[in-house]
């Protein structure tokens, strides 16, 4: 019996070390996840409805990106900007989605570029972009996100 009861308080005494083991607070925590996140990425693009009912990442994905390239040119078409600028085909313009889902449009010129009144294309460029369609902001972690990209606009196909 005194043997039994010398094998349990030594049993005892030993799982009480697994207890004392320290427990790292939560801003290490909270550290070590921030640090683990890949904040150049999101866990969801942005998207339109017409997107939504696809499944595969990459698809909806390419669909988003095609309907707001074909929507800005739609927009951009019945305007002035091949007229103004016959040597103008395309405008790179950097789209931005806000965690509210609001847009804004922002042409993107080379640092070198004189040629283009980039004031009046700018003006068109927001003049016409209005009333856009609903964009639903990307995702990380569950939580809307600001995102940015460049699309190509083409103003005039010959």
């Amino acid at each position: 019996m005194k043997r039994i009861l010398a094998i349990l308080t030594l049993v005892l005494l030993q799982s009480c070390q697994y207890l004392e083991k320290k427990v790292p607070s939560e801003s290490d925590l909270l550290a070590k996840e921030m640090k683990d996140i890949n904040w150049q990425e999101v866990d969801e693009y942005p998207s339109v409805a017409d997107c939504e009912k696809l499944k595969d990442v990459w698809q909806r994905k390419q669909c988003f990106f095609d309907y707001m390239q074909t929507t800005m040119e739609q927009k951009l078409a019945v305007d002035t900007l091949a007229t103004l600028f016959p040597k103008l085909d395309t405008i790179q313009v950097k789209v931005t989605v806000l965690p509210d889902a609001q847009l804004t449009f922002e042409p993107q010129f080379p640092k070198d570029s004189v040629a283009y009144d980039t004031i009046k294309i700018d003006s068109i460029l927001h003049a016409r972009l209005i009333n856009f369609p609903k964009v639903n902001p990307a995702i990380k972690r569950g939580i809307p996100v600001k995102t940015q990209f460049v699309l190509p606009v083409i103003i005039k196909s010959e």
